[in-house]
């Protein structure tokens, strides 16, 4: 007998590995928080199944996602990310994640890792919720909008408060599988 999964997971089965194996898992590696709130900031307008299949081509052409080599990325870099079809060719969207990356150095330097910083906003717990469809679940909080707010003035782009969300249950920040869903417990605190 199959376990119940969140709906969302169901889709195709690169989404379903995803939730089964790294969606809501508490990140604290600031290599791993790095990648997600590059690969989160891509994602806006599209699908998330879409980052998941060009993951691999991120990995490999933003230099598995190491922050000091992207923060020095020029434009003959540039230029070759946006003529490969691997990745989403969104010039905004590329830009932001070099401009990330320094943002994302800066913020290393100050706090001692960027995880220090991130964490702050749940006060370094994760906030067990208990929903019982995909229609309860929000998609922003007061705390990432607030979390919005703060990456922004820090220099960081594509952050705003839905993506921000979306960032806090993909590195398990929320608990936000459905309560019958077989991942639930396991990444429930209580």
């Amino acid at each position: 007998m199959q376990p119940t999964k969140c709906p969302w997971a169901l889709t195709d089965p690169l989404s379903e590995h995803y939730h089964d194996q790294q969606w809501g898992v508490p990140v604290h590696d600031d290599q791993l928080l790095f990648e997600m709130l590059l690969l989160e900031g891509a994602q806006a307008g599209l699908s998330w199944v879409t980052i998941l299949k060009k993951r691999p081509a991120y990995h490999e052409l933003f230099d598995h996602f190491d922050a000091q080599k992207i923060a020095r990325y020029d434009e003959q870099k540039f230029t070759e990310l946006m003529q490969n079809p691997g990745i989403i060719r969104n010039k905004l969207k590329i830009s932001a994640m070099i401009q990330n990356a320094q943002a994302f150095l800066d913020t290393q330097a100050q706090f001692g890792t960027f995880e220090q910083f991130i964490w702050q906003f749940v006060e370094g717990q994760v906030i067990q919720n208990s929903w019982q469809s995909m229609s309860e679940v929000p998609v922003s909080t007061k705390i990432s909008e607030a979390m919005s707010k703060a990456l922004r003035q820090r220099g960081f782009k594509f952050v705003g408060p839905t993506i921000c969300y979306a960032y806090m249950q993909a590195v398990g920040m929320v608990n936000d599988h459905l309560v019958d869903c077989f991942r639930y417990p396991q990444l429930s605190s209580g």
